[in-house]
């Protein structure tokens, strides 16, 4: 590839916002070798009620709805992910009354897997309407210097738009030719949002394209000092009410496989605390307290400032009962919001486990335990479901992996029955990921690290069953929140191992360089992984309010 004299321009293509993922599309083009997605199941008829998958969106004044039919308008055919490139489109067949808010795009090494958002103005205010065409286009982006294969050429425009107005997304063309100017619509500002308020899904099939960055991400064509807009949804209007969020957890559920030799399995909140758990207060360590079912005689509220936490049971017998979790009465809990200002549905999937084992690392050619690394008391991990909306369509599943995580698209996730992803828990540590196999950690390269390993066996968790509602703010009261989730102190005991002695029993096996090497690998891994300190409920976490961090 040559380089381009024209100035580097970073441009991320982002899916929410103009790109709605789904089942179903038609591409009407020449040359187009992509298959295209669908969920192995087809979408139920959900409950009835409110405006959720609904066909469209009502953002009071701003109609949105979602275009499946597709045209290309430009391709590459090397480059990129798998050397396979990227295409361009452009909606086809929009319903009448309604305009397109920009370009659609992404890497040709996956299933073609999206949706063009489409706007109508239904305010009924001339003076001041919610929709207006640009006023001008400003050239970003041209492949002309791009020394690649690739079908003609493209050229990128930023619409824009009039004083008060912002535009939503890019326009591809293959044109040095400006677009007309009602090609695209801008929206109202008050209906947008300038921050980038969901994070991107997984961001494997990055192409870079001559200073054209074509990411798997949400939230419309982002350019260097030339950022678009994001709709503001409106909750009240999309938002699925108890009985949808009861049916969606249904159809997309996580099934959850544990490593075969998984030792720590999850078990309901109430079978821990009906087991013996015990409630500890700084100060005051002699008088251990039982906790009641339901967490009802925890401390509510305040602030994790270590005054207060978690511990197994004391007894020897019962505390390694414990430790080893009750997947056949195990269950998930589920809180559920809005994102991007209700256009999606987040359904956050909690599972615990009452203890988390010890790590173990891989050093070159070896296979080396941790020590007591890696073990504490009480373990909160989750993975997200993120749904569409307009028609209740699961888009993406959110893999959290310790204090990190990534978003992966529904079209490559794997599927146990029906719509439900599989997940793949780590052995001891619980992290999840889509794909078995091993994953190392840390900064000792491709053969050194902290293992992540995962496999598929006949341990299995199907968070529908049994399904705990936990939290839905948005329907103000209407799910009642156990009193354990307002517990925002600490699930277990600070714990402060001997690191300097666990990691010489570790070095024992090791000769000259790999010491100092996996010393190095040891200080750049999460503090949660060695073990340092008991962790905090849901409640605590930062994405519970926000979201994901990626």
């Amino acid at each position: 590839m040559h380089p381009s004299s024209i100035t580097t321009i970073l441009f991320y293509l982002f899916f929410i916002i103009l790109c709605f993922n789904g089942p179903t599309m038609v591409v009407h083009s020449q040359n187009t070798n992509l298959t295209t997605f669908q969920l192995p199941s087809p979408l139920p008829k959900w409950p009835q009620g409110g405006g959720f998958a609904s066909g469209t969106i009502d953002l009071g004044g701003l109609q949105v709805s979602q275009v499946t039919n597709f045209t290309k308008i430009w391709a590459t055919n090397e480059g990129g992910p798998d050397n396979l490139g990227v295409t361009f489109y452009d909606p086809v067949a929009i319903p009448q009354g309604f305009t397109s808010l920009g370009s659609y795009a992404q890497p040709n090494n996956i299933p073609l897997f999206g949706h063009i958002l489409v706007a109508k103005d239904v305010s009924n205010n001339s003076s001041k309407p919610t929709l207006k065409s640009p006023i001008d286009y400003t050239l970003v982006w041209s492949s002309e210097s791009l020394d690649i294969k690739k079908d003609g050429e493209a050229y990128i425009w930023f619409p824009v738009a009039p004083e008060g107005y912002k535009a939503i997304g890019y326009v591809a063309s293959g044109s040095s030719d400006k677009p007309p100017l009602d090609k695209v619509s801008c929206v109202r500002e008050d209906f947008t949002d300038t921050t980038n308020i969901t994070s991107g899904l997984k961001r494997d099939n990055d192409i870079n394209l001559d200073g054209l960055n074509v990411r798997d991400s949400i939230g419309g064509f982002m350019v260097q000092n030339m950022s678009v807009g994001n709709l503001k949804g409106n909750p009240s209007n999309s938002m699925p009410n108890l009985n949808q969020v009861k049916a969606l957890i249904q159809a997309y559920a996580p099934v959850i496989h544990f490593h075969p030799d998984e030792q720590y399995l999850p078990s309901s909140v109430d079978w821990f605390f009906q087991n013996g758990a015990l409630l500890y207060h700084k100060g005051d360590q002699s008088k251990q307290i039982n906790v009641d079912k339901n967490g009802s005689n925890l401390p509510q509220g305040g602030s994790n400032d270590d005054t207060y936490w978690l511990d197994l049971p004391q007894d020897g017998s019962s505390k390694d009962r414990v430790k080893k979790g009750d997947l056949q009465n195990a269950c998930a809990y589920f809180h559920v919001k809005p994102v991007s200002g209700g256009l999606f549905t987040d359904i956050a999937t909690w599972v615990f486990y009452p203890f988390n084992g010890a790590s173990r690392a891989k050093v070159k050619f070896l296979n080396i335990g941790l020590g007591k690394l890696g073990e504490h008391v009480g373990d909160w991990e989750h993975v997200t479901l993120r749904v569409n909306n307009i028609n209740g369509q699961l888009n993406s599943v959110f893999f959290s992996q310790h204090s990190w995580g990534k978003w992966v698209s529904a079209s490559d996730l794997e599927y146990h029955t029906g719509n439900k992803p599989v997940v793949y828990a780590s052995l001891h540590g619980h992290a999840s990921y889509p794909k078995p196999g091993c994953v190392l950690l840390g900064s000792g390269g491709s053969d050194m690290g902290v293992r992540d390993d995962t496999a598929k066996c006949d341990k299995v968790m199907d968070t529908g069953v049994g399904a705990v509602v936990i939290a839905a703010e948005y329907m103000n009261g209407v799910v009642v929140e156990p009193p354990w989730l307002n517990y925002e102190r600490k699930w277990g005991p600070k714990i402060d191992y001997d690191v300097d002695k666990e990691l010489k029993n570790a070095k024992k096996v090791m000769i000259g360089k790999l010491k100092k090497a996996f010393q190095k690998l040891v200080e750049s891994v999460p503090s949660e992984m060695l073990g340092e300190d008991g962790p905090t409920g849901p409640k605590v976490k930062n994405n519970w309010s926000g979201d994901e961090v990626v």
